[in-house]
């Protein structure tokens, strides 16, 4: 058994969160791999366990299942060996909002930010006791850009980015590091299983380009990860004019601008 923290990955199966799986193991750490598809992670642990020797354990879990979610929450409130947890199970629905099913939606939300949240809280508590541990949250771009028509995906993304920067401010001074990463398009399963066509995709980043971009903003420690964006000037802008308007929320008079007309 690794001394390094055990690291428990959601959406551990594919894609990015098997990359994670995999470059977790790489460094050390024993892993805790939880998704719906058994057989998948199967088949990576065997493969893990015999290219590293950590020790890895498969927890089988469909997020939006309460009974399975509840399961999830235990296993990272009291495994005091998990000390990273990479929340990035997530999905997309096709289609414009109003064509989208109702109960698609909402294993959407529950999926992409009610578990995003719940297993966030089911571990800082400890994590906050202990003065460390790591949360990293995958977010999404498209949670910036609505122009993209995204809506229901976005807005979950949106709250991945918001709960993330919420949570280091809360928890960064108790020792807690909280990353959250914006991928833009990467080339993984999420594409297909919302029912697009693979062959009119455009060009997209590779999983394990990704990752190890997230992980370089990991070791140094980033609030937010972008692997995307080349001019990280555009952020610290973004972020600056955000900051600039705090103040002016907190007048006690409207702006000039939306004074009653004067009536005749």
């Amino acid at each position: 058994m690794s001394t390094k923290p055990s690291v428990l990955i959601t959406g551990a199966s594919s894609g990015i969160g098997a990359t994670y799986a995999d470059r977790f193991a790489r460094r050390g750490h024993d892993l805790v791999l939880v998704a719906r598809d058994k057989a998948r992670m199967d088949d990576l642990a065997e493969r893990l366990r015999r290219e590293t020797g950590v020790a890895i354990d498969v927890v089988p879990a469909d997020l939006t299942d309460a009974g399975q979610m509840r399961t999830v929450e235990v296993r990272l409130r009291d495994d005091r060996r998990i000390g990273i947890l990479i929340n990035n199970a997530g999905a997309n629905v096709a289609g414009a909002f109003a064509e989208q099913p109702p109960e698609d939606i909402e294993r959407l939300v529950t999926l992409n930010a009610t578990s995003v949240m719940r297993l966030a809280r089911a571990v800082a508590p400890r994590f906050a006791e202990a003065g460390e541990g790591a949360i990293v949250n995958i977010g999404s771009v498209v949670g910036l850009i609505p122009e993209f028509s995204s809506t229901v995906y976005g807005a979950t993304k949106a709250f991945v980015q918001f709960l993330s920067q919420g949570l280091a401010h809360e928890l960064g001074p108790k020792g807690v590091y909280v990353q959250a990463v914006l991928p833009a398009a990467t080339g993984t399963e999420i594409w297909t299983r919302a029912g697009a066509d693979a062959a009119s995709l455009p060009p997209m980043m590779e999983v394990g380009r990704l990752v190890d971009a997230a992980l370089a903003g990991f070791d140094r420690r980033e609030p937010v990860t972008i692997p995307h964006l080349h001019d990280a000037s555009q952020w610290d802008a973004f972020q600056a004019a955000r900051q600039a308007m705090i103040p002016g929320f907190g007048t006690v008079e409207p702006a000039p601008r939306y004074a009653a007309a004067t009536v005749a």
